[in-house]
C-alpha cells in the first residue's frame, strides 16, 4: 500500500543530514515523499558574501529533493532565526521562525498535511538535535500541526548520542574535525539510545544521501575557506561513509514494543 511521508525541516540541508536516506528509501518503495522547509537558511555561515543566500539555499534544497525523488517541496516563508536570535537583528519585513507563533506556523504545516493526507510526519526530537532554536521550534510546530491534521504518526529525527560520539571520535582519528565544531557539545545533543523507537537501514540509499549533501554547496565552507561539517562528511571514503550514514533514527512517543525498522509499520 502506497503511503505519504512528509519531512518537515527547519533549514535547507537539514533534510540531507537527518532524513535523506529514509526519504530516498520511501520513494524507492513506491511511497509519496513531500519536503517542507520552514526557513530559507539565510543566516547560515558560508564562504560567500551574498545578500540572496536564502534564495540560493532554497535552490539547493530543490536540487537535493530531486536527488531523493521528492514529489513536492514547500517553503513556509520564514526567515532563518540564527543560532542566537536575541543577538541578530530581525530582517526587514520578515518574520524569523522563532518569533512566529507556533499556532500560525502549525496551521501552515497542517494545511499541507491535510492536503497530502499524510501518514507519517518527520520532524525533530525535543532537543532540536544539536539545539538550534529553529530545530526546537520545528519540534513544537510539528506536534501541533500533526494534532490539527490528525496525522497518524510523528517521528522525531534524532541520533543515539553514544553512536554519534563514537563516529565523531573515528572521524577525528582519520580526518580533522571542522573548525568551530565543539566535540564535547555532542555529549548533550540528540537522544539517549533507550529513547529511540525506529532504526531505519538506509545503506542502499547512501549514494542518494551523498548527492543530497552535495547539493548544498554553499554550506561546505566558512568565511576564509575553512571546511564546515558538511564538507568533512563529503570527503569520507565511501565504505566508511556507508557505515557512518547507513542508518537513521527516530522517536515515536506513542510507540510500544521492540524497535521498528520501517517508518510505516503498524499504520492502519
Amino acid at each position: 500500500m502506497a503511503r505519504t511521508l512528509v519531512a518537515f525541516h527547519a533549514h535547507p540541508d537539514d533534510e540531507a543530514v537527518l532524513t535523506a536516506g529514509t526519504m530516498a528509501r520511501a520513494t524507492a518503495e513506491g511511497h509519496r515523499v513531500v519536503l517542507v522547509i520552514a526557513t530559507d537558511g539565510g543566516r547560515a555561515q558560508a564562504d560567500i558574501d551574498d545578500a540572496r543566500l536564502g534564495e540560493r539555499r532554497l535552490g539547493e534544497a530543490r536540487e537535493s529533493a530531486r536527488a531523493l525523488g521528492v514529489a513536492r517541496i514547500e517553503y513556509l516563508g520564514y526567515a532563518d532565526s540564527g543560532m542566537d536570535p536575541r543577538a541578530d537583528p530581525v530582517p526587514a519585513g520578515r518574520t524569523t521562525f522563532v518569533r512566529a507563533s507556533v499556532a500560525e506556523a502549525a496551521h501552515k504545516l497542517a494545511a499541507i498535511l491535510h492536503e497530502e493526507t499524510a501518514d507519517v510526519l518527520l520532524s525533530y526530537d525535543r532537543n532540536g538535535g544539536y539545539g538550534h532554536p529553529d530545530h526546537i521550534r520545528a519540534h513544537e510546530v510539528a506536534a501541533t500541526a500533526a494534532h490539527l491534521a490528525r496525522t497518524p504518526r510523528v517521528l522525531q529525527a534524532t541520533a543515539p548520542r553514544d553512536t554519534l560520539c563514537r563516529a565523531l571520535n573515528l572521524l577525528a582519528a582519520v580526518h580533522c574535525l571542522p573548525p568551530g565544531l565543539d566535540r564535547s557539545s555532542y555529549d548533550r545533543a540528540y537522544s539517549a539510545r533507550s529513547e529511540i523507537t525506529h532504526r531505519i537501514s538506509v545503506c542502499r540509499y547512501a549514494g542518494q544521501k551523498r548527492a543530497s549533501l552535495r547539493a548544498h554547496a554553499s554550506q561546505t565552507a566558512l568565511h576564509g575557506g575553512a571546511d564546515r561539517t558538511l564538507a568533512t562528511f563529503l570527503r569520507i571514503p565511501r565504505p566508511l561513509y556507508d557505515i557512518v550514514f547507513g542508518q537513521e533514527w527516530f522517536i515515536d512517543p506513542d510507540h510500544q514494543g521492540p524497535v521498528s525498522h520501517d517508518v510505516f509499520e503498524g499504520l492502519p
